[in-house]
């Protein structure tokens, strides 16, 4: 399960396809928000961990500040980023081979400390709240990620 957007720049950030980004990136705006989800290039990006594409994106210079409906950022996404279904297929099929499935999640957790690092770095708002009340450092408290909690605790600071 996905998201489809109305927006291509944000398709394409969505579904890592990086040719198709560059080429709307020549008539589009880098922070054109989608109409249904309010979701810019980045924060689709950051929803399925597109390391390069947040990269891109802010050198282009993405606003890390903008928000959708939820009143989510890009940062509130790539603090809570889960898994996908494919990801939990790999892990089922690797069972008999727990030590791979480990790795696997190991990765997804990295990925999830890099978008952060560069988003922070970016300036992004760290006490941005959501629909909800969240800030990603709640979020990151709540799902009990402690090494996303120490680098956002440590941006506070």
């Amino acid at each position: 399960m996905g998201v489809l957007y109305s927006e291509p720049l944000c398709e394409a950030a969505y579904q890592n396809d990086f040719k198709e980004l560059k080429e709307l990136l020549l008539t589009t705006d880098v922070n054109q928000q989608d109409a249904h989800y309010g979701d810019t290039a980045l924060i689709a990006a950051c929803r399925t961990g597109r390391v390069e594409i947040v990269q891109y994106l802010l050198r282009k210079e993405a606003n890390v500040n903008l928000r959708n409906k939820k009143k989510r950022t890009c940062l509130h996404y790539a603090v809570r980023r889960r898994f996908t279904f494919l990801d939990y297929l790999l892990i089922i099929i690797l069972m008999p081979v727990l030590l791979l499935g480990y790795i696997i999640m190991e990765s997804k957790k990295s990925r999830n400390e890099i978008l952060i690092k560069l988003l922070l770095s970016a300036k992004v708002d760290v006490n941005a709240t959501d629909n909800n009340g969240e800030t990603p450092l709640d979020i990151a408290a709540r799902l009990k990620f402690p090494k996303i909690l120490a680098v956002l605790l440590r941006k506070e600071a």
